[in-house]
């Protein structure tokens, strides 16, 4: 029987910081310490040569339960649909116009943080109704 592994979640993106800093807000993840020896995160990214500055960031899940999340720095912008998107769990247990209700209040705290709504997607008696969306750098994901 093979292993459970552990799992990173990474993100191409033009500016990590901003971005994980927007996951954070949306999953409850928190900002990890920075390394030993600084005292701050931008005092890390200081003693970094030029190129390297800014070109990565993490969030994490402050129980240790849920993937660490990377953000990298890439030089092309977002194209084409995202091959894989996450689905934040908003409306678990919820059917009906309870769970459209939990998706739009959600939808609504993330727009406020930056994320666009695309649109929702009502239950079709195979699937519930969940909502799509776009984080601030475009990249898809649903609350479902």
């Amino acid at each position: 029987m093979a292993s459970i592994k552990e799992f990173q979640v990474t993100f191409d993106c033009a500016d990590p910081e901003r971005v994980a800093r927007f996951w954070c807000e949306v999953l409850g993840y928190v900002v990890p310490p920075p390394p030993e020896g600084f005292a701050t995160w931008d005092e890390y990214g200081r003693s970094l040569p030029p190129e390297r500055q800014g070109a990565g960031f993490v969030c994490m899940d402050p129980s240790g339960d849920g993937p660490r999340m990377y953000f990298q720095r890439v030089p092309e912008g977002k194209v084409v649909k995202n091959r894989l998107h996450l689905d934040v769990r908003v409306g678990t247990g919820l059917e009906g116009e309870e769970r459209v209700a939990a998706l739009e209040a959600e939808c609504t705290r993330l727009v406020a943080l930056g994320a666009v709504r695309v649109r929702l997607l009502r239950a079709d008696g195979v699937n519930e109704s969940c909502l799509a969306m776009q984080d601030i750098e475009g990249n898809e994901f649903c609350l479902d």
